[in-house]
């Protein structure tokens, strides 16, 4: 599962995968969101952990589930 971090005042984004389902990470947001919770932390596949303040939060967008395709079909 692809996941991007956008945070409010920062032209980059935080980019990574993680093994953790679409609702896995919409349930860890909005349960931070709605505890006025300081930071949201996520893990990605290689185990390194991204803490975010969530006053610092413009958007989380989360991608598809199915892996990517390598190389070229016809």
């Amino acid at each position: 599962m692809d996941i991007k971090i956008g945070i409010i005042n920062s032209p980059r984004e935080i980019g990574f995968e993680t093994a953790q389902t679409a609702d896995e990470i919409e349930t860890a947001v909005s349960d931070a969101l709605a505890a006025k919770a300081t930071h949201i932390s996520l893990t990605d596949d290689k185990g390194r952990r991204f803490i975010v303040p969530v006053g610092s939060l413009a958007y989380v967008e989360v991608g598809a589930e199915e892996s990517r395709r390598i190389g070229f079909f016809a």
